[in-house]
């Protein structure tokens, strides 16, 4: 597993990590994210405390997160309920 030494800016620090090849792409795009965030929040809100900004982003993504997981949760059981469907149509005919 080869990794890589990046640096990331979130808000006005730099955080050094070390990532997997194949998720740097991923994490960057995290990175940006976040970033666009904070600049949507400060200037809707007219907000300067950087702690302020990155724990209303935190809070928005841990609601998106839940939200995800749920949306998740139901799909998952409508697949379960249809190939419950299908197989039992499956044994019928068998």
């Amino acid at each position: 597993m080869e990794t890589l030494a990046i640096r990331i800016k979130i808000g006005d620090r730099e955080y050094p990590m070390r990532v997997k090849v194949e998720d740097e792409a991923k994490i960057r795009h995290a990175g940006k994210l976040i970033n666009e965030k904070l600049r949507k929040y400060k200037a809707e809100f007219g907000l300067d405390d950087n702690q302020d900004l990155l724990a209303m982003v935190a809070f928005d993504c841990m609601v998106e997160s839940l939200e995800t997981n749920e949306v998740n949760a139901e799909d998952s059981e409508h697949i379960r309920s249809s190939i419950a469907n299908i197989n039992s149509l499956l044994s019928k005919v068998l």
